[in-house]
């Protein structure tokens, strides 16, 4: 419980509810992936269609992205990450305003490496939902009203539980 005097009330139970909601991200992508050969993630049910290596890539790849802005980190991706996955993609790319081509282009990869990446932005997620102190904090001015930390946290986890559900469509497809 919140004391009465603390200056944002709530701030550990949202966190604890922020650790949940990142960490159901974190347990079932290994679950999406279980089993499957690296052809079977990459199938898609039609040619302009996501498949599961590229949903399960995009989905850990935003979470890093936003939530390392959040903490003023370095991504995991660029702390060594594009170097194990060896995308066909600029550096910076994390799959927004991607074409179906460029889909198409995500090579055969490991589900163990996808699993390791999310499990690595995961680790990075609950150091910085750990470390922060006020969700009420601009992270981002582009927007009106202005994005606060805690917007943007559930934000992420939001746009994370799609892209999984998509992948668990589509695994669904398979098995």
């Amino acid at each position: 419980m919140s004391e009465p005097d603390d200056p944002q009330p709530g701030l550990e139970e949202a966190k604890a509810l922020l650790r949940d909601g990142f960490g159901r991200i974190r347990t079932e992508v290994p679950a999406v992936l279980d089993g499957l050969t690296e052809q079977q993630i990459l199938w898609r049910a039609d040619p302009s269609a996501n498949h599961i290596a590229w949903l399960v890539w995009h989905l850990s790849r935003q979470q890093d992205d936003q939530v390392a802005a959040i903490g003023n980190l370095t991504t995991v991706w660029q702390d060594g990450w594009v170097d194990r996955l060896k995308l066909p993609y600029s550096p910076r790319a994390s799959g927004y305003g991607m074409s179906a081509a460029d889909v198409g282009a995500f090579p055969p990869v490991e589900p163990e490496l996808l699993i390791g990446y999310q499990d690595a932005v995961a680790d990075m997620t609950i150091g910085v939902i750990d470390a922060l102190d006020d969700f009420d904090r601009v992270v981002d001015r582009r927007w009106t009203p202005p994005v606060t930390a805690g917007v943007r946290l559930v934000s992420v986890v939001e746009d994370c539980a799609k892209h999984l559900g998509q992948a668990e469509f589509i695994r669904g497809m398979l098995v």
